[in-house]
Parts: structure tokens; sequence; C-alpha cells
């Protein structure tokens, strides 16, 4: 059917004709998309557990291993504080940032599944060059594999998942990733609490499993359906119709295929994506969802608890065993968060989740702030009472960011950019996320020695200007179809007077080649 059946005055605005089911073939190809997100976890979590393992230090950085040894009963801000041992971190997000934007060429061109087969294969080599590893260079050669692994999962993935969902359920359906990456850093913490007391080679197996998670994606990946969106975007409509008939177990997709031809249309007029994304009428999703929302997800600290949650705990006078048990509470914590956020986003919607969870994480912060600055950091054992409270305000700022920052970091951005710019603005998410995680993993332990306490209050400080920015800057998105989002900026108080213009052009040019 002609795509000008359906549109009105307004251009697109067709999200009530939209009809769907959930079929057995839609969770398949989500559960396995969403895979992803657990390579990205398992690497979060793994690596902070094995740069607290004696075995690794000893045999990697013996200099670390010694100041450990030396201090071993002390509380001390600066006992890992090595620029190498944190670029055995770092190295992968730095690799990542870079090959998001090979992977945003692969998945426009060849679609979102091609990208999740390349991660895949990408992350499977680096971890097996890590469990073999025998010296640094190794050890890099293998993050930077799996850091092009993670560059491409993440470009594709939530992509993948914001385009097959149906518009009022797109929140949950999305948030799978945040899931997947929450239940991989809580596997992970649990596997280095096993392999910890494996010696000498605990370390390579914790590492080496890492290829567990890569294999299912892939093999999975093979039978991936591609995305009716990419496929239209591809030329391939006949294909593009029958899949999204399929994924919607409903032979009733006018509307909603109508709604893809108009923005593969504009999609195909867009000759460099990337410059596109400069232009007035993208300012918005420049702003919002390609440089604030992935730069402010990782300066809210999380990243720092999750990469670090042993050598913290460590830090703080646990002991090793005690600090990796540790750090499988506030993994815990994360994938809590994550079912609560993914059972009411659609619910309560984006902004009220930023917002309420914002305030707690600042009151986390604070808190733990002045308990260290009162009662941490003279060389002396913390109290049984005062550890504990650490680790309960640690888990209740990871159980706030698990149902905010962490999925809608991911949500917001996939769904906000139009298709003509939706890979190249992802890519740009996916590098300025991972940018500032390099960043933030390169510099936590040596901010840590340096501003003690005082670093909680700064990520405190960074919380409350971004959920300023969240409060003026961003409209609600819930239930929006991913194809209208666009609409939102015109009646924005604030964006309407920089996009008015250009979303009314483009609504009269889809509606024109749309009757075409």
């Amino acid at each position: 059917m002609a795509g000008g059946a359906f549109v009105d005055a307004h251009g697109l605005n067709r999200a009530h004709l939209y009809e769907y089911r959930i079929t057995p073939y839609f969770v398949f190809a989500c559960i396995v998309a969403a895979l992803g997100g657990s390579l990205f976890g398992y690497d979060l979590g793994v690596s902070g557990g094995v740069t607290s393992m004696d075995d690794f230090l000893r045999h990697f950085f013996p200099k670390v291993y010694r100041r450990k040894q030396l201090h071993l009963h002390e509380t001390d801000y600066c006992k890992y504080d090595n620029q190498i041992l944190t670029l055995f971190t770092s190295s992968l997000y730095f690799a990542g940032l870079i090959s998001t934007f090979g992977a945003s060429i692969v998945t426009r061109k060849w679609g979102r599944r091609g990208s999740i087969l390349v991660g895949a294969t990408s992350f499977f080599l680096g971890a097996v060059i890590n469990a073999a590893a025998v010296n640094i260079a190794m050890l890099i050669i293998g993050r930077i594999l799996l850091g092009v692994g993670i560059g491409f999962g993440n470009q594709a993935v939530p992509l993948y998942l914001s385009e097959m969902a149906p518009a009022k359920i797109r929140g949950a359906v999305n948030q799978l990733f945040q899931l997947t990456t929450c239940l991989g850093i809580l596997i992970a913490n649990l596997i280095n609490y096993g392999t910890e007391k494996i010696h000498p080679w605990g370390w390579r197996l914790s590492l080496g499993l890492a290829t567990i998670p890569a294999t299912l994606m892939f093999v999975g990946g093979i039978f991936l359906p591609e995305t009716p969106n990419s496929l239209v975007e591809q030329g391939k409509l006949e294909e593009g119709r029958r899949v999204l008939e399929k994924v919607r177990g409903t032979t009733k997709v006018d509307a909603e295929f109508a709604d893809l031809i108009d923005a593969s249309n504009a999609a195909r007029a867009v000759k460099d994506p990337f410059r596109n994304l400069l232009e007035r009428k993208n300012r918005p999703q420049l702003i919002i969802g390609a440089l604030g929302i992935p730069a402010f997800q990782q300066l809210t600290g999380m990243n720092s608890i999750l990469f670090y949650a042993p050598v913290i705990f460590q830090s703080l006078g646990f002991g090793s065993g005690a600090s990796l048990y540790s750090s499988i509470f506030t993994s815990g914590a994360l994938v809590l968060g994550a079912l609560i956020s993914m059972s009411l986003v659609d619910k309560f919607g984006r902004r009220a989740f930023f917002l309420e969870a914002g305030t707690e994480m600042i009151c986390c912060m604070v808190a733990l702030a002045i308990t260290l600055a009162l009662k941490f950091g003279q060389g002396e054992v913390l109290p049984k009472g005062i550890g504990i409270f650490l680790v309960i305000l640690i888990c209740l700022f990871v159980l706030a960011y698990g149902r905010s920052w962490g999925p809608l970091g991911w949500l917001v951005p996939s769904e906000i950019f139009p298709l003509e710019t939706r890979s190249a603005g992802q890519s740009v998410v996916v590098c300025v996320n991972l940018l500032f995680t390099a960043l933030i993993a390169q510099c936590f332990l040596a901010s840590l020695c340096h501003l003690q306490y005082g670093i909680f209050l700064l990520f405190a400080g960074l919380i409350i200007i971004m959920s300023s920015f969240i409060f003026f800057l961003l409209p609600e998105t819930k239930q929006v179809p991913i194809e209208e989002v666009y609409l939102l900026w015109q009646k924005h108080w604030f964006w309407k007077n920089i996009v008015g213009d250009g979303v009314q052009t483009r609504g009269s040019e889809e509606k024109s080649m749309s009757q075409i």
C-alpha cells in the first residue's frame, strides 16, 4: 500500500494505526541480540576483580603487588595507583571508541546483524589472547580486540532492540541490553570470587571465560533476522515488510511500514550522515543523545565502582576474598535496578527515573564522602560497622544508577535519532561513552589517591548538573514511535525555537516522497 495513504496533515503521526503481537520470533531475536550486553558487562565486572588478584599482580605488576603487601594491614587511598595497571582496563575502551566509526559503516551498509557478528568474533579472539597472555603486550593486544568487539556490539545492539520493538514496549525491550550487561557483571564477580582461590592461574580462567558469551552471541547472530528498518534502508522493501509482519505477528503493518518508507527516503537523501548530525534540525539529538547523556552516564562515577569495586573495597580495608564478595552485592543491586527499570520505565517514563534516581545518587555520594572524611585514610582498619555501612551506601547508589542512568543512557539515544542519522548518531554515542569510560578508568585510581574522599563529592556535583540537564532539555519519549520522536522537538519549550522550521520542512518532504 502506498505510504501516502496514511499521511495526515502533520507528516508521519500514524502511531494509532500500528498493530502488533508478541511472537516467539520477536522474543528470540531480542534475547540473542541482547547478549551483546553480556560481553560489555562481563568485561566491566571481570577486569576489576582480576586486577585485585595477587597472582595476576605478581605476574604482571610486581611493584603494585609489593606495595599491596607492604600496606596489607593499612587502608591507603594510593595502594593501586599505577597507570600501566589502569591502562589494562582503559585500553579496551580507547579501542572501542575508535572502532565504533567502522561499526557505523557496517551497520548502515550491511545491517545491524553484521556488526553484531563482527563484534562477537573480535571479542572471542581478545578473550583467548588475554587468557594466554605471558606479558603486558599480550594483555594490551587482547584488550584492544575486546574493545573492537565492544565498539561494534554497543553500536549495533541498542539500535537493533529499539528498531525491533513496538513503540509501547520499546523501553523494556531496549533495556534487555542493560539487563544482560548487569547479569554479565554479576556473573563475572561470581567467577572472580571462585577463581581467586585457584592458584596461580585462576585469573586466566576469569579472562578466558569471556569466550562463552561471545560464542553464544555469534552462533545466535547467524540466525538473527535483520531489522525491518535496516532492510528498508538498504532498499530491500519486500524482505523488510516480510520481516516486519513476522516480528509483529500480523499482516496489518501498512501504517508502520509506510513510516519506515518515509524515513528511508529521507535517509537515502543524506550522503554524509555524520555531517548531517551537525545540521540545525538535528541539534537536540546531537546535544542530548550523542554528547550529553553518554558523557554524563560515565561522570556519575558508576563505572569507577564497577571497574574497581574489589580494589576499592580492598583499599577500604576489606581482605581480598571479602572485597570480591562485597562486589557481588553491588552487581546484584545493578541487576535488581535493571529489572525495576524494565518493569516500570514505559509506565512512568524516562524523565521520572532520571530525576528520582539522580536525587538518591547525590545523597549516597555525599554520605559516602562524609563517612570517609571522618573515618578513613589514617592507616587504620575501618570498624566492621562502618565497612558494612559503606557497602550499603554503594549498593544503594548502584541500585539507583541501575534503574536510571545505566539503562536509560543507552535507551534514550537509541530512540531519538531519525533513520537518516541513526547509525552515525549511535557511533557518536558509543564513541563519547567509551571515551569518558576510558578516561574515568585511567584517572580514577590516581584521583582517588590525590582527591581522596573529595572524588565522591565531585561525582555528587556532576550528578546535580546532569539532573538539571535532563530536567530542562529532555522531553518525555515513552511510547512514542521511534520514527515520530522527532516531532517532540517542535513542542519543547526550548528546542522548538531551534528546530521548528527544520521539523516542518522534513514533514513536508516526507509527505511529498510518500505520495510519489
